[in-house]
């Protein structure tokens, strides 16, 4: 696959997880109990860190949706893209294997729920999360996208040698 695809590719990638992430975040910090009630559903953090994570959270996701919509240290913040996922399903897990039953809180709401289809709600919240770690992985393999403020002004690599020998001012044939 030849760099320019790949920078297509990588394009709409970090668009579509920069949607993602904002799509996720903002119902967080408007809503009225905000991320407060997911992460106290997950039981993971003690009582006293849920404030600081409900505000947190989002504002990271935030942050990780501008850098990446914008092409910013896209290596990095898809590198958190990737982390902040991990994490998601590594609390995903937790509560299935504990036994709760709860609604992941990814894009707002959230908490306890009923059992009802809890295996399948895990499973497909698993898959989501996988897919969503697949594509920030493709930004750390190759961060280099169209429209990106991190983008080379002039990528030698785009050219060939007879291109690259006319931007040092030398004959290649010599």
């Amino acid at each position: 696959m030849n760099s320019e695809v790949r920078a297509w590719i990588g394009t709409l990638l970090r668009v579509a997880l920069a949607g993602i992430l904002l799509f996720a975040a903002v119902p967080k910090l408007f809503e009225s109990d905000g991320a407060r009630s997911v992460i106290i559903a997950y039981r993971l953090v003690p009582d006293a860190l849920v404030p600081l994570l409900s505000w947190a959270l989002p504002a990271f996701e935030i942050l990780l949706a501008v850098l990446l919509l914008v092409g910013l240290f896209t290596r990095w913040a898809a590198l958190g893209t990737a982390l902040l996922m991990v994490g998601f399903m590594i609390g995903v897990v937790s509560v299935w294997v504990r036994g709760y039953s709860i609604e992941c809180g990814c894009f707002g709401g959230g908490g306890d729920i009923s059992a009802d289809g809890k295996t399948l709600r895990y499973a497909s919240y698993l898959l989501r999360d996988f897919l969503f770690v697949g594509m920030a992985t493709w930004l750390v393999a190759w961060p280099r996208t169209k429209f990106s403020l991190d983008r080379d002004p002039v990528d030698v690599s785009a050219y060939d040698d007879e291109d690259e020998a006319d931007l040092v001012g030398t004959d290649s044939t010599a």
